[in-house]
């Protein structure tokens, strides 16, 4: 998941309620609930049933796997839990319903600001390319949230003179010397000359032949794409090549 969120807000909310459990929700479209674990709750935000992931969704109010605990309390369902020989990692399965069967105070918070699920191929996409956009939620240039990473130490980013970089974020210790519009480069990537990336993600230390074509696509970490490749997804079926992988033939450059 990627999310943006003040945990003070919710955490005032869990002690107003006097929760013994707290669970962030988000409203998603009643077809895409299933994908999800689902919370039904009472007029005062108590939740009152939960079902992971079901094929018959009865609301929309999707758990963000983000949650608030009392500790002792937690400690005691845990071990009453293994001591039953029930598994108590799964977290949706066995210890949300345990909580809510034993008349716990379960309630969910509401939570209307950005969070993105990215369990699928084409939702990655899809926030990588929400992250471009200044104008999202996320607003990675807001100085009251920023960002902390753990990244190598590379030199800054060189874009050749025959570069052309668009709306496009390029990380340290990459070289460009082709056309780079609408998308994301990690860490030292090399993209040479007569090459075309649009809205696609390309991870760190990936490699990118000369007259290459990259359209909607997400490249993983030090893939290596040779000479005169193209590489052309769409909106709703994004081409992915996978973490060393290798796609037409290898040079020495």
């Amino acid at each position: 998941h990627i999310y943006k969120m003040d945990y003070e807000a919710m955490l005032n909310s869990h002690k107003e309620h006097g929760a013994s459990l707290t669970v962030s929700v988000m409203e998603v479209p009643l077809e895409e609930a299933s994908r999800f674990g689902i919370m039904n709750t009472d007029d005062n935000g108590r939740i009152i049933e939960f079902a992971e992931k079901p094929s018959e969704p009865k609301s929309n109010l999707a758990s963000m796997g983000i949650y608030i605990f009392n500790w002792k309390r937690l400690r005691e369902v845990l071990v009453t839990g293994y001591a039953k020989g029930v598994d108590m990692e799964d977290f949706g399965g066995n210890v949300i319903p345990a909580y809510i069967d034993s008349g716990e105070n379960v309630f969910a918070y509401r939570f209307k600001g950005y969070w993105k699920d990215v369990g699928t191929i084409d939702s990655l996409h899809e926030s990588s390319m929400e992250f471009l956009d200044l104008k999202n939620e996320l607003n990675i240039t807001d100085k009251e949230w920023r960002i902390y990473s753990r990244n190598d130490i590379s030199a800054p980013q060189f874009l050749t003179s025959k570069a052309n970089v668009k709306a496009s974020l390029v990380g340290d210790g990459s070289y460009v010397d082709g056309q780079v519009t609408d998308s994301i480069l990690s860490q030292n990537v090399h993209v040479q000359e007569g090459t075309e990336i649009e809205k696609s993600f390309v991870m760190s230390g990936a490699h990118i032949g000369k007259n290459v074509t990259i359209k909607y696509a997400i490249l993983g970490e030090k893939a290596y794409i040779g000479d005169n490749v193209e590489i052309i997804g769409k909106p709703g079926d994004i081409a992915v090549i996978g973490h060393r992988e290798v796609k037409g033939e290898e040079n020495e450059d």
